[in-house]
């Protein structure tokens, strides 16, 4: 059970520090939210500043890219130092091509898809993945309340990977919190996107230690 805090709810003016705290929390991937302001009305970072992320911690860069044709867009980010990059089944034309770009930068390679976007979109990419995104809220701002129906899809695609008998990590973005980790884990989730859920609370070591114990609590009974 992993946790990818969203800096997308940190505290800009003071990130370096909110990176040490969550890595010294327990984090397992730092979450970074790119949104261009088309494939979302949203825009928010760049590769500038995952280049700054990737200089301030040790953890694994999750770089989910919210962008129209992010084919475009796919070494800028591998160059600054992403470790996962995520697109969208709905962003591009040519989402096998944009796999095995992210791939041959030496990237582990992410597909997403929205709330409304059948499961079956990802039949025919899913052997190719390292990671499935499910959202669990429309994208584009963080804060907003989880959507029930996403745990029929986070089951369905459980299912998928299982079949595949690969090693494929199953996300889940957006409105996760202490509250409703049981049940995300209990679909099939094993790494938990978490931006206010983290950034705001108090404390985010008790924070990120009770999501993980939520999670395991339900996954050590099945």
């Amino acid at each position: 059970m992993k946790i990818s805090p969203s800096i997308l709810s940190a505290d800009f003016t003071r990130l370096g520090k909110e990176l040490s705290d969550i890595e010294a929390a327990g984090a397992d991937y730092v979450h970074v939210d790119v949104m261009d302001g088309h494939f979302v009305p949203n825009i928010t970072i760049g590769p500038f500043v995952v280049e700054a992320v990737r200089k301030a911690t040790a953890l694994p860069l999750d770089v989910h890219l919210m962008i129209d044709e992010p084919e475009k867009y796919v070494s800028d980010f591998a160059k600054a130092g992403s470790d996962i990059i995520t697109v969208h089944v709905e962003a591009t034309k040519h989402l096998h091509k944009v796999v095995q770009s992210i791939k041959d930068h030496g990237k582990k390679a992410g597909v997403s898809i929205n709330p409304a976007t059948p499961v079956n979109t990802l039949e025919n990419i899913i052997n190719d993945v390292d990671l499935v995104l499910i959202m669990s809220v429309n994208p584009g701002w963080s804060g907003q309340g989880f959507i029930q129906s996403s745990l029929k899809k986070i089951e369905a695609v459980r299912r998928m990977i299982e079949e595949t008998g690969k090693p494929i990590e199953l996300e889940v973005d957006g409105g996760i919190k202490i509250s409703n980790m049981k049940e995300a884990a209990r679909a099939g989730a094993d790494v938990f996107v978490s931006g206010s859920g983290v950034f705001g609370t108090k404390d985010y070591k008790a924070t990120i230690e009770a999501m993980k114990k939520e999670a395991l609590s339900v996954r050590a009974k099945v």
